[in-house]
């Protein structure tokens, strides 16, 4: 099964011309951490999908793949 959060916030740091390094600044998060959910690696608290939705103000259900908007 494809990690549909790591797609869909590659996507958005994409569409924002964001850089992990300067997302995880805004958002108080490690460079680390950004890296490691976009790769794939490890998988965000709900907390930090929460932080992470209301930053690009998107649904955390958009973020997980439930919904396509």
């Amino acid at each position: 099964m494809k990690n549909l959060f790591a797609v869909r916030l590659s996507e958005l740091l994409e569409m924002n011309n964001l850089s992990k390094r300067a997302l995880a600044k805004n958002i108080g998060i490690s460079a680390m951490s950004i890296s490691d959910w976009t790769n794939g690696k490890v998988q965000p608290t709900a907390e930090n999908i929460y932080i992470i939705a209301e930053y690009f103000d998107v649904s955390s259900d958009y973020l997980l793949g439930l919904k396509e908007d």
